[in-house]
C-alpha cells in the first residue's frame, strides 16, 4: 500500500508524533494551518468516513476522544479548537486515509450555516 498515513503508523516515514496508541496516531500537519495543526487517525487503513463500518463505532469515538486529549495537551482545550474530517474530492479529502484535523491556537472565523 502507498499510504502516507499507514507508512506514517508503521514508522515507515517520519512525522512528528504527539499521541499514539496501539488504534490511533496523532502528528503534526507539515502544511499547518492554525498554529496547531494536529492530524488524528486509525492506524488501520480506512480511506474515508463512507467507509466507516457501525463496528468503527467505537474506533470512531476513540478518535474524538484523542482530539480532545490532543487539544488539552497542545493548551488550546479551553479557549476552542475545530475539529474537521473531509471526505472525497469535493469535500477537500487529499490524503485517502480517513483522519481529523484538530486546529486551534487562534480564533478560527467562520459562518454559521443557515
Amino acid at each position: 500500500m502507498d499510504c502516507i498515513f499507514c507508512k506514517i503508523a508503521t514508522k515507515e516515514t517520519q512525522a512528528t508524533i504527539v499521541y499514539e496508541n496501539p488504534e490511533i496516531l496523532a502528528f503534526e500537519d507539515i502544511h499547518p494551518q492554525a498554529p496547531v495543526h494536529t492530524l488524528i487517525v486509525p492506524r488501520r487503513h480506512i480511506p474515508t468516513s463512507n467507509d466507516l463500518a457501525p463496528e468503527d463505532a467505537a474506533l470512531a469515538g476513540k478518535l474524538l476522544l484523542c482530539a480532545r486529549e490532543v487539544a488539552k495537551k497542545k493548551g488550546i482545550d479551553q479557549n476552542g479548537y475545530r475539529i474537521v474530517v473531509n471526505c472525497n474530492s469535493e469535500g477537500g479529502q487529499m490524503v485517502y486515509h480517513l483522519h481529523l484535523h484538530l486546529l486551534g491556537g487562534r480564533p478560527l472565523g467562520g459562518k454559521l450555516c443557515k
